[in-house]
């Protein structure tokens, strides 16, 4: 065989190479962008079922605790606020941030609303109330549990688009993929809760 055969043949085995290196690599971004998609649509789904609980919480407190109005009327309106708020793109830092924060306003309009209800023996023996107060704190764990599959699947996404070979790969076949915006935590966060009694 002559020197130029076996230089033709080692670059034709290089090509061969890098082809079957990008073929088994192209559909990284698309299937790690996909479960970014799934996880925040997990996300939204635990946020709607908080929110389907709500009207049957407050509906079961004001039998209860009538003259509470201005804290069942927080409850009520900060659900409406929620679902005005169209649902955001998970690629729009501020649709993320103003949606986190109704989402954050119902979260404290219900905290409010239990707290109210240890007011009330009466209500916090009712079986509804606890059905719906346990059922309330299982979707919390399951937002916080939701948003934490959300962080990683956009940590692993937005790791590959910006690490080699992703970064390669994404400029070759997929340049419209961006990375995407994450959670953050409420200002103040970092510090701990004051409880008095």
């Amino acid at each position: 065989m002559s020197n130029g055969r076996i230089v033709l043949l080692s670059i034709l085995g290089v090509i061969a190479l890098v082809a079957v290196w990008i073929f088994s690599n192209i559909n990284t971004i698309p299937r790690q962008d996909e479960a970014a998609n799934a996880a925040w649509s997990q996300v939204l789904n635990q946020y709607q079922r908080r929110a389907d609980l709500v009207p049957n919480l407050v509906a079961t407190v004001k039998g209860y605790a009538a003259h509470e109005e201005k804290v069942l009327t927080e409850v009520t309106n900060a659900r409406a606020h929620v679902g005005q708020i169209a649902t955001p793109d998970p690629n729009d830092p501020k649709a993320v941030a103003n949606y986190e924060a109704a989402q954050r306003e119902l979260g404290g309009a219900l905290s409010r609303l239990l707290v109210v209800s240890e007011n009330y023996p009466q209500l916090k023996a009712n079986e509804n109330f606890l059905t719906l107060q346990s059922q309330l704190e299982g979707a919390e764990n399951r937002i916080s549990v939701a948003r934490r599959d959300y962080i990683q699947a956009v940590q692993t996404y937005n790791t590959t688009l910006r690490t080699f070979p992703g970064r390669l790969i994404a400029s070759l076949f997929y340049s419209d993929m961006k990375p995407r915006a994450n959670f953050t935590a409420d200002v103040g966060a970092e510090k701990a809760p004051q409880v008095q009694f």
